[in-house]
């Protein structure tokens, strides 16, 4: 019994390791779609935290709390509506901040590849650029 118990948890864990591979995650993930992708990010986060230098601790902390609930899917940034009360306007959230260069960059996406970047992605692009640019100053 406990050597078929020892050869199933293996089992299970090989299978596991062999289908999870992360999503796919990939630097330059968007080089065939919109090969501008990440350089606009990026120039329109370093631009906004040059002149705040609160915005890669903000960036994480939207980071953080759009993965918390169920995943990094961009719920954070939805609005509320008349009938639906959004993720965004809940009590730990209210006090996240950097929605406004979000939407700076969100624009500017839209302008170059439209329908293409996805909400997640820009939160999670802006916020590795925004903590890039923290670590990059200080080596310059």
């Amino acid at each position: 019994m406990k050597g078929s118990l020892s050869f199933f948890l293996i089992s299970l864990v090989a299978i596991l390791l062999g289908t999870c591979r992360g999503g796919e995650l990939r630097k330059h993930f968007y080089e065939e779609t919109c090969p501008e992708a990440e350089d606009i990010v990026q120039k329109i986060i370093w631009e906004n935290v040059a002149l705040n230098s609160t915005l890669p601790a903000k960036f994480l902390r939207m980071h953080f709390h759009d993965c918390f609930v169920r995943g990094c899917d961009a719920s954070v940034l939805i609005d509320s509506t008349a009938s639906n009360s959004a993720e965004k306007d809940s009590i730990p959230n209210q006090t996240v901040g950097g929605f406004d260069v979000i939407e700076e960059v969100k624009t500017e996406l839209e302008k170059k590849c439209p329908g293409i970047v996805s909400c997640a992605d820009i939160v999670a692009l802006a916020t590795r650029d925004s903590v890039s640019f923290q670590v990059s100053s200080k080596l310059n």
